[in-house]
């Protein structure tokens, strides 16, 4: 198997909440908005976020009901601490909720955020002086 993700996708529980945050709130392009039953943002090149109704995601899976993503922190990385703090802000004002107010990291000697957006997806906006991402979308680390 190639090394390489090409979806994300994540169960949850109020499409139109995402709609509002992502697009309304943050001014993301969906990819693909299906009313409903799920929506697609390209994050990178080759790579979307789905988000799936968790009823549907369910149906899917054949199960039940959807399991709850734990453990899960998708991560934006921007340019400097002020970036950070006005990222968290935009995302504060689309609806979503500080789970740790920036400032610096315990690990990596990095300035990050937490921030959960209204269906319950964990964002860390971070600057880390000693990575980079290059034009390609690779990401040096040290």
């Amino acid at each position: 198997m190639d090394q390489r993700l090409h979806f994300i996708t994540l169960a949850t529980r109020d499409l139109d909440a995402a709609r509002a945050f992502y697009r309304d709130g943050l001014g993301w392009e969906a990819n693909l908005d299906v009313p409903g039953e799920i929506l697609f943002y390209q994050v990178a090149p080759g790579l979307l976020l789905g988000l799936f109704h968790a009823d549907k995601f369910a149906q899917d899976l054949g199960a039940t009901a959807a399991p709850a993503p734990t453990g899960v922190t998708l991560s934006h990385n921007v340019d400097s601490p002020d970036a950070v703090r006005s990222t968290v802000d935009a995302m504060t004002a689309a609806g979503g909720s500080v789970l740790k107010q920036p400032q610096q990291g315990q690990f990596g000697g990095i300035f990050h955020a937490h921030v959960q957006d209204p269906n319950g997806v964990i964002w860390e906006i971070a600057h880390n002086p000693g990575w980079r991402i290059n034009d390609d979308g690779t990401v040096v680390l040290g």
